[in-house]
């Protein structure tokens, strides 16, 4: 059994300042982000939207990102 690749996305609210860390696999990843630099995020604590640069949340993905061009 392989075990697949799993990227962490570590975000903190500029509202409140509660940080969130989320585990998805390249699959998820994909589904939910895709290739964009940028993302929208929503606190866990108190709702608020807010966008954060990928490459500030989750270089790795990042990065895998740009070795597609």
């Amino acid at each position: 059994m392989t075990e697949k690749k799993k990227y962490t996305i570590k975000t903190a609210c500029p509202q409140c300042g509660c940080s969130g860390v989320t585990v998805l696999s390249a699959e998820e990843m994909k589904k939910r982000y895709g290739d964009v630099p940028n993302v929208e995020m929503e606190c866990s604590e108190c709702l608020a939207h807010f966008d954060t640069q990928m490459k500030d949340a989750c270089p790795e993905w990042d990065k895998a990102c740009r070795m597609k061009e």
